[in-house]
Parts: structure tokens; C-alpha cells; sequence
């Protein structure tokens, strides 16, 4: 009877980690959709917004972003106090 229990717990969490991927391509597609409506797009137009934005690249890691804003404020000549000021709104921006 045990050995009947591990290969459906496997199968539950393979089923359970797939659900858990579509999750952020849903979240996409309603931000995707949710862009196009509010720009009152419709038919051709519709669709290549929605062909552009679906293929839009992952957000930046926090390295990226850390690289990004550090040249950025490298950039402005930024120092102390403003630097740091400038670089904590761009990690939280980006």
C-alpha cells in the first residue's frame, strides 16, 4: 500500500508545479489584456498589442536592475546621500 502512495504524491506535485507555471502566464495575459482594453484597441490592432506584449521579456532580476541603476547613477555623477537616494527609487522602480 506504500509504495502505491509515492508515485501519486509525485504525480500531485508534478500537477501542482504545472498549475503553478500557467499562474504567470495568466497573470500576462490579463496585464496584456487590461493594457489593450484601456487603450480601447480592437481587431488588427488588438492583436498585434497583445502579439507584442505576450512577448515582452521576463522582469529584471534584482542583479539586472542593481547593474541598470548603478550605471544609471554612475551615469548622473551621483555621490553619497543622493546616490543612495537614487538607488533605492530605482530598485523599487524597475
Amino acid at each position: 500500500m506504500k509504495m502505491l502512495h509515492v508515485p501519486l504524491l509525485v504525480l500531485g506535485l508534478l500537477i501542482a508545479g504545472q498549475g503553478f507555471a500557467a499562474t504567470a502566464q495568466q497573470e500576462k495575459m490579463k496585464t496584456c489584456n487590461a493594457d489593450a482594453t484601456s487603450q480601447a484597441l480592437k481587431g488588427d490592432a488588438r492583436k498585434a498589442f497583445m502579439s507584442t506584449c505576450l512577448k515582452k521579456q521576463a522582469p529584471q532580476t534584482q542583479q539586472e536592475k542593481m547593474k541598470t541603476c548603478n550605471a544609471d547613477a554612475t551615469t548622473q555623477a551621483l555621490k553619497g546621500d543622493a546616490r543612495k537616494t537614487f538607488m533605492s527609487d530605482c530598485l523599487k522602480k524597475k
